[in-house]
């Protein structure tokens, strides 16, 4: 993570992203519900397929919740839609594509594989609760399990 690494308690950075069709989300028009953002490396790659399509299983007990449910990846928007249309998603994905935002939440950051050294997008979910405060922060996350645990902390809200 970097030097300005986020802490349960802070106020979460705003965003404002465009999403999947043609729509946009910031940070602002969410106030007063909880919000899952969680953020992945790449659209129609195993592991991040297998966490959106276990946010959308149980997407309707968010919505119940009062929450609200994003995806973040820096894929674009044309590639968000198929990714959505070919999985049926039925959460908001958002695009990145800057980069910006997973600064600004510390999960853009130098990752290892095969002995090669790239920048990528730590797999890592926060939840901000309707005041626009990070209630809970997931910064490693493992996928299997992952989007019940998040349920079980909006609820909790």
């Amino acid at each position: 993570m970097n030097g300005n690494e986020l802490v349960e308690g802070d106020k979460a950075p705003a965003f404002s992203l465009p999403t999947d069709g043609d729509g946009t989300v910031t940070l602002a028009d969410l106030k007063g519900s909880p919000v899952v953002l969680y953020f992945y490396p790449k659209d129609d790659t195993p592991g991040c397929t297998k966490e959106a399509m276990a946010f959308t299983r149980l997407l309707e007990e968010f919505t119940d919740a009062g929450g609200k449910v994003i995806g973040v990846s820096k894929d674009t928007v044309a590639k968000h839609d198929k990714f959505k249309d070919k999985y049926a998603l039925e959460h908001l994905l958002a695009a990145d594509i800057e980069g910006k935002t997973c600064e600004d939440y510390g999960v853009w950051v130098e990752k290892k594989n095969y002995g090669r050294t790239y920048m990528g997008i730590n797999r890592a979910t926060f939840l901000i609760d309707g005041n626009g405060v990070l209630a809970k922060i997931w910064p490693k996350v493992k996928v299997d399990g992952h989007a019940e645990e998040v349920l079980e902390a909006v609820t909790a809200l």
